[in-house]
């Protein structure tokens, strides 16, 4: 399994191995993060990995920050996003 910074499953994903390599692979400048991000750069990827040296969220003890709730993808209803959120908190809490 290979897990994003944000705990996201890479390869459960329809975009890996086609738009995106990983938020990992290249270094949180996913296809829509340089779409639609100003730094170009994924934020959570780069509060976690560039800023705070950590290797994703999972290490951080203010998980899930509200940056981190905050982010939604816009096709996901409410309740899709909340369940993710938990699903994602536990991933990156769970020992790898």
């Amino acid at each position: 399994m290979i897990l994003s910074s944000c705990g996201l499953i890479c390869d459960e994903c329809e975009y890996y191995n086609k738009t995106c390599t990983g938020c990992h692979n290249v270094k949180g400048s996913t296809f829509w993060a340089v779409e639609m991000m100003p730094s170009r750069v994924c934020p959570l990827y780069d509060c976690a990995v560039n800023t705070r040296s950590y290797t994703d969220c999972g290490d951080c003890r203010e998980l899930p920050c509200s940056t981190f709730r905050e982010m939604k993808d816009p096709d996901s209803t409410e309740e899709q996003h909340h369940l993710s959120l938990g699903q994602r908190v536990s991933r990156l809490r769970s020992p790898r």
